[in-house]
């Protein structure tokens, strides 16, 4: 039986429903959003190779509080985008992120971090980057290509994972950067396993492990992350999405509900993301009607709960524990 006409025939919400199956406990964690306010990679136009800039909000009280936060600063980030970038900077991508025509990460995180600053939520919120690095990946040569989207990029400029690591090393150090996403070519296992042994950041798998068991297994064997990012319709059925998560968490790894690129205003990873205790849900920038309907979804099962649910802030990783 299909689990959402399930849920409905028991009387109970979807996310309580996702919750007895997954044997979680209470009370509920709602997710801290992970918004998408800036694109990049093949997303966008400009230099820019790194594919998704978002904001976390980690240290607001509630999930409404979160989201409130994550619209102001977006507002600024787009206000800022169009004086510096001109009108069109303001125009978004397909998950709502703002695409001004950038060179460099670093150009991406000082405006990202100017917006912050200027709505003074300056250490309340945090960043974190989904790189896509797969995409600017030379197979042949073992390097990445931070100039990839132009045709006549220089190979003695590509890099070794080594090298790219230090980058990511030196933006950490510069900027609040707490959660990334495919920081190594999907296949380039040493690199992820090198980098992971140097940082106590998030480091999430979404192509390295495509929400597969198998991939999943060999990442926590090498030590390659310590997150997943779970893509329900990309394993297939909740069955083996809960299977996922909970081999996930039995490795002490955090787990990060996520939409897809094209998206419907669907809402049901929002209650999935509460039902499994994920603590995390990527879904886009507070814009675009697909990306909001999941946000307004927590939002509501929020209200609906009150003081039966928790919002973990810093701790999101470890949402599952607490």
């Amino acid at each position: 039986m299909n689990f959402s006409v399930n849920h409905l025939l028991q009387g109970v919400p979807l996310y309580a429903h996702v919750s007895d199956l997954a044997g979680t406990k209470k009370p509920y964690v709602l997710p801290v959003p992970f918004m998408n306010v800036l694109n990049g990679g093949s997303h966008a136009g400009g230099r820019l190779a790194f594919q998704e800039f978002m904001i976390v909000p980690t240290e607001a009280p509630t999930f409404t509080e979160a989201m409130r936060q994550g619209a102001e600063v977006y507002q600024a980030l787009k206000g800022l985008a169009k004086k510096r970038y001109g009108q069109s900077a303001g125009n978004v991508g397909d998950e709502g992120g703002v695409a001004p025509d950038i060179q460099t990460a670093e150009e991406a995180l000082e405006l990202i971090t100017d917006a912050i600053e200027q709505v003074g939520y300056t250490g309340k919120i945090k960043i974190a980057m989904d790189v896509a690095s797969s995409e600017f990946y030379k197979v042949e040569e073992k390097k990445y290509d931070l100039d990839f989207k132009n045709p006549e990029s220089d190979p003695t400029k590509w890099i070794t994972y080594e090298e790219l690591a230090n980058l990511y090393s030196e933006l950490c150090k510069k900027y609040p950067i707490v959660s990334i996403e495919d920081p190594f070519a999907e296949d380039d296992w040493e690199a992820w396993s090198y980098f992971s042994k140097t940082q106590d950041i998030q480091i999430v798998g979404d192509d390295l492990t495509v929400t597969n068991p198998l991939r999943i297994k060999k990442a926590i064997e090498l030590k390659s992350c310590n997150a997943l990012l779970l893509k329900v319709n990309q394993i297939g059925t909740l069955t083996e999405s809960i299977q996922a998560a909970k081999d996930s968490y039995a490795d002490g790894w955090g787990v990060m509900v996520s939409h897809r690129s094209g998206e419907t205003e669907d809402v049901t990873i929002a209650d999935i993301a509460v039902g499994l205790r994920a603590g995390e849900i990527k879904t886009g920038a507070p814009a675009r009607s697909e990306r909001l309907a999941k946000l307004n979804q927590i939002l509501r099962i929020e209200e609906e709960l009150g003081d039966q649910a928790i919002y973990p802030g810093a701790n999101f990783r470890k949402s599952v524990n607490l």
